[in-house]
Formats: structure tokens, C-alpha cells, sequence
């Protein structure tokens, strides 16, 4: 499947049931209507439609639930939740959006701009002394405020798509 560089070109409407995992690097315009059962991670908008189940691990930037969601929930620029979305998991939103008549069952945590060691550590799902390295050494993209390291979200959110983390 070749994409063109203009997004609105980069569309993909999944009327299907489907497992596995589901992962872009670039920007696209994803559109989910049937059943799907793994790990997604987007880029560009993530639209779970009305007649979705989706029973996964979602990471993407704008994320609008209108059918069922099990599991946990990453938006790094915004998660709406349509009247009809039942979300069952915890979310992680920058912004959120939850319309009259959503329903969710979980916790949200929201994301920063800036975070510290532990919420990088827990927000990476790494161990907090691989955070305290890769910023002694240079690695990660991070400022020294007083004795505390300071990450910036999308700086970050960068670096690990350029493919320079390495667990």
C-alpha cells in the first residue's frame, strides 16, 4: 500500500475484523469500523467509528471513540469520546473530550507538556534509572532544573520515533 505525502490522500477506512499490531510512522487518517483486537499506534487522527470494537492498546495523536474500547488508551494531542463511545481502560489523554451520553470506566491520568523523571519513566514504561542515564549521558532530549530533570512531551515524543531509543 503506497501513501502520498499529503494526509488527506493518507486514508484508511478498516471495515473488518482484524488482530495483531497496527503501527504507522507517518501521519494518516485511520478509520476503524469492525473488530480489532491487538496493539494500534498511529500517527495523525485515529477514529474508532460507531459499529467498532476495539479490544487493544491504542497510542495515537487525535483519537475520537464513537463504538466500544477495551483497554488502555494514549493520546498525545487529544481523545474525544462521541455519545455513543464506551471506553473500558485507563486513558492517558493531552486534552479530553468526553460528550454527554459517553460512557467510561477507568482512570485518566493526563499528559503534560513537561514531565519529570518518574512520570517519563512511567509514560515510557521504562525503569527510572535508564531516564537518569540517557539524560546524564546526552541521549534523550532533557533540561536540569535545579537538581531535576525536565523532559518536554513532544521533544521526547520525537526522539523516540527517530528510532534512537533503544531499551
Amino acid at each position: 500500500m503506497a501513501f502520498r505525502k499529503n494526509l488527506e490522500e493518507k486514508t484508511l477506512d478498516v471495515d473488518a475484523a482484524m488482530q495483531g499490531t497496527l503501527s504507522f510512522k507517518d501521519p494518516v487518517n485511520l478509520k476503524i469500523n469492525g473488530k480489532f483486537e491487538g496493539n494500534l499506534d498511529t500517527r495523525g487522527n485515529l477514529t474508532i467509528g460507531n459499529t467498532a470494537m476495539i479490544n487493544a492498546d491504542i497510542v495515537g495523536d487525535n483519537i475520537i471513540v464513537g463504538g466500544r474500547v477495551k483497554g488502555k488508551i494514549t493520546a498525545k494531542e487529544r481523545l474525544t469520546l462521541l455519545p455513543q463511545a464506551v471506553v473500558e481502560g485507563d486513558i492517558y489523554p493531552a486534552k479530553l473530550n468526553i460528550t454527554e451520553g459517553a460512557v467510561f470506566e477507568g482512570r485518566c491520568s493526563m499528559l503534560h507538556d513537561f514531565l519529570n523523571s518518574e512520570q517519563l519513566a512511567k509514560y515510557l514504561e521504562v525503569e527510572l534509572n535508564m531516564i537518569t542515564e540517557w539524560a546524564n549521558s546526552g541521549k534523550i532530549p532533557a533540561t536540569k532544573e535545579n537538581d531535576d530533570w525536565k523532559f518536554e512531551r513532544k521533544a521526547v515524543d520525537s526522539w523516540v520515533a527517530s528510532g534512537k531509543i533503544a531499551k
